[in-house]
């Protein structure tokens, strides 16, 4: 009987040990809000991003491609920034054959550039190589020292606005624009031409007030109130397209060091807006910018809208086609 009593006493400790062992071994994964820097294969500084919520902005990115004559030789009225990955050329090429062909409108001079990082995978020396050619053919290719990344997409937004801020300061306005988007250049430039259009301190597109924070952590833009403890973001126009006077980007940027950066770009420039005691404005019309629409799109639609969504790029020269024909009304 006694031994049998040390034996259950000797099975009950070896439980317990195993049980602590484990929970030792158990990570405590507690998010972070700050970057940690470590280093490139060249030496030089690289700031990473330590957990899903936080997006590092060092502000210290350099252009290795920027030879574009916009806003150097020429001013142009509006100027059409198109963030888009190294790899697309198909999107940049169509965009080059339809509205970012559109160069003088409505007797105010427009051009579009593009906005790339760094390519990324194994082939990123290949592409690099294929964006210079591209570049020594166009030259309208921005490339800054940042890895081209959809988490990287608020650095990327923050660095177009220090090559404006930069370069545009004679420029009036600037319409930042996805690569799947259509855009109207003609109703776009007619709006920005309108007297009761502002030209300072504006901003503009498909404005989302009310936004909630979102806090279900299984949801890709779930944020934790240790990095926003609002409820609701700032109103803010969504990233698909939106306008901006060119006094802005210098003034966001400023304040931008007064913020911790979240990965949702849109968002993160709403909270910009708000410390600089900015509301962006709603276009005239709902129809002007459209981020999910019903396809196909009327001639009638067509006629009204500023930018909206396409599916792909035959679709876009598509709709940019009809919305240049005469029957392009309702």
């Amino acid at each position: 009987m006694q031994m049998k009593l040390k034996f259950i006493c000797f099975l009950g400790l070896a439980t317990i040990v195993l049980i602590s062992m484990n929970l030792r071994k158990t990570p405590t994964i507690t998010p972070s809000s700050t970057p940690s820097p470590s280093s490139t294969p060249s030496g030089e500084p690289r700031w990473e991003e330590p957990g899903p919520y936080h997006v590092a902005y060092p502000q210290n990115y350099k252009f290795v491609m920027d030879d574009t004559p916009t806003c150097r030789t020429r001013s142009p009225f509006l100027v059409m920034m198109v963030p888009v990955a190294p790899s697309d050329v198909a999107a940049r090429d169509a965009i080059r054959n339809t509205w970012g062909s559109e160069t003088v409108v409505q007797g105010e001079v427009v051009e579009a550039l593009f906005l790339v990082g760094r390519p990324g995978g194994a082939d990123a020396g290949l592409q690099q190589e294929k964006l210079i050619q591209e570049n020594d053919r166009h030259h309208d290719l921005i490339q800054s020292d940042f890895q081209d990344s959809y988490r990287n997409l608020t650095i990327k937004t923050m660095v177009m606005l220090e090559w404006l801020a930069a370069h545009c300061t004679n420029a009036a306005y600037v319409l930042k624009i996805d690569s799947d988007m259509l855009v109207h250049v003609p109703n776009l430039v007619k709006l920005l031409l309108d007297p009761g259009t502002a030209r300072q301190n504006y901003m503009t597109g498909l404005v989302w007030w009310h936004s909630p924070v979102l806090r279900d952590p299984l949801n890709k833009f779930y944020l934790p109130t240790d990095i926003i403890a609002e409820p609701e973001y700032p109103p803010y126009p969504l990233g698909m397209g939106y306008v901006m006077s060119l006094d802005l980007p210098g003034k966001i940027l400023q304040v931008s060091t007064q913020i911790k950066p979240i990965f949702i770009e849109d968002a993160y420039l709403g909270m910009c807006l708000k410390l600089l005691g900015i509301s962006p404005t709603d276009p005239p019309e709902s129809t002007m910018f459209i981020v999910d629409p019903v396809h196909p799109l009327s001639t009638c639609s067509l006629s009204k809208v500023i930018a909206v969504t396409t599916t792909s790029i035959p679709q876009m020269k598509g709709y940019w086609e009809t919305s240049r024909g005469p029957d392009a009304k309702c």
